[in-house]
């Protein structure tokens, strides 16, 4: 997992050929103007676009999550936004099995931490991180890339 600012986006880029159209998308794009739904930004590049009310750290945690195959990178565009996140490794209670239509699998494990990223800040979230987000107070916005490992 990594977490920063969107200034400091361009350390990323050698990490995977989509990080950079990922960000280049955001900083070329009037995210304010973006509607809730799915974009195909390019070839194993998709874009969701995320609108809704916080949730509690124990209605947020039902949905405790990770995917086989593809990376997110989740922006907060209005927060603060709370994230709940373990090592996959640490994961040993299932919840259900692995959807492959969509690419994801759940968890009955606690979280081992929290954090918080405030607007403007990301997370990239690889395989082996185990995630539920949305946790906070008020109306949030986010966009979450799904780059295609």
């Amino acid at each position: 997992m990594i977490i920063d600012s969107l200034h400091n986006a361009a350390k990323y880029y050698s990490l995977h050929s989509n990080f950079k159209k990922a960000f280049d998308y955001v900083s070329q794009t009037d995210t304010s103007k973006l509607e809730e739904g799915v974009l195909e930004i390019s070839e194993g590049l998709k874009l969701i676009v995320i609108t809704g009310e916080g949730t509690t750290k124990e209605q947020s945690i039902k949905g405790f999550e990770c995917h086989d195959k593809n990376i997110d990178i989740q922006i907060v565009l209005k927060g603060p936004e709370t994230y709940a996140w373990k090592p996959r490794e640490k994961c040993v209670s299932p919840n259900g099995d692995y959807s492959d239509e969509k690419d994801v699998r759940f968890f009955h494990d606690q979280p081992d931490m929290f954090f918080q990223l405030q607007e403007k800040q990301f997370a990239i979230l690889y395989p082996e991180d185990v995630h539920a987000a949305m946790i906070g107070e008020g109306a949030l916005k986010k966009l979450v890339f799904k780059v295609r490992i």
